[in-house]
């Protein structure tokens, strides 16, 4: 059976001990306790969540863990010189140590994210960068595993992150059949993004959600403001106003951002050919696919590829 240690603290993210669920239903799914969760404090006994409610966890000791988790809090606060150490000492005695969210900033403390890869909350993570800057910091990622140490995005992106620990232990059916149990897609990649083009967008009236809709189904085509417009059943001066207004954006730079999106996650998760995939986007050809990842991502296509395999082998 292998032991997984969450790590709570005063203030910490009720929303973080979703991860918790993830291998609840991992035994439930095996038919036998492949996994022991135990929550973790720095004092023991009842430890309170930034909304009010507490949990009992047990001190920290000489246990040894599998896997040891670190919660997140709502807010970045300075740790105690004891959680940071816990989590030091903590690194090569466990398979791996991990953390959500803003947990990123307890094992940067503790010197666990030196010289790697990491990720939390997009809205924390310069503050990140620039308190640790020896911390390949990459704010757009739902998850990271860089050899032992795993970081995730905001809470959610937890759930994510331990689907793919589940996989990594009991295989691609299990967490599969998990992620079903939890009524969650079958787990992002890491290397998605923590951004969706549409919610950025918000638009707030009915027609200009179905205008969007609609060019998400039909990316392929050439999409001109005539042709949104009349799926939105506005005239094309009514739509395009009515459009910026809502979202900020020109009909033009959405649809290149639902393109970019969609690309984005054909490269990552498909094996189809560059050129397919351009033209299934509406980029036309690859070099001017090529041409709109740089501007976006400061990348070509097939490095955002090799880079999503290479975490996938990992």
């Amino acid at each position: 059976m292998q032991r997984i240690g969450f790590i709570v603290f005063p203030g910490f993210q009720a929303m973080g001990l979703a991860v918790i669920s993830a291998f609840e239903f991992a035994n439930a799914q095996m038919g036998e306790p492949v996994y022991d969760v135990q929550l973790l404090s720095e004092t023991g006994g009842p430890i309170a969540a930034s909304m009010g409610i507490s949990v009992v966890a047990e001190p920290f000791g000489e246990t040894k863990f599998d896997t040891l988790i670190v919660g997140g809090g709502a807010t970045v606060a300075p740790s105690t010189p004891g959680l940071v150490e816990f989590v030091r000492q903590s690194f090569g005695r466990n398979r791996r140590v991990a953390a959500t969210c803003t947990g990123a900033f307890i094992l940067a403390e503790a010197g666990l994210l030196d010289g790697r890869r990491a990720t939390t909350h997009w809205f924390y993570a310069r503050d990140l960068q620039a308190g640790f800057p020896k911390v390949k910091v990459e704010e757009d990622r739902i998850f990271i595993s860089d050899g032992p140490v795993w970081t995730s995005a905001g809470a959610t992106a937890a759930i994510d992150m331990a689907l793919a620990m589940v996989e990594q232990d009991l295989g691609a059916d299990v967490a599969r059949a998990v992620a079903r149990k939890l009524v969650v897609y079958h787990r992002r990649a890491g290397g998605q993004s923590q951004f969706s083009a549409l919610l950025e967008l918000e638009p707030k009236s009915d027609r200009i959600q179905s205008a969007l809709a609609y060019a998400k189904r039909n990316l392929a085509s050439k999409l001109p403001v005539s042709e949104l417009a009349k799926a939105a059943h506005l005239s094309p001066r009514q739509f395009s106003r009515a459009f910026h207004a809502e979202t900020g954006q020109s009909p033009a730079k959405a649809v290149e951002n639902l393109r970019l999106e969609t690309a984005r996650l054909m490269m990552e998760q498909s094996r189809h050919p560059i050129e397919i995939i351009a033209r299934q986007t509406g980029f036309a050809d690859r070099d001017r696919m090529r041409r709109a990842f740089l501007r976006a991502f400061g990348q070509p296509p097939q490095v955002i590829r090799r880079n999503a395999r290479a975490e996938a082998t990992a």
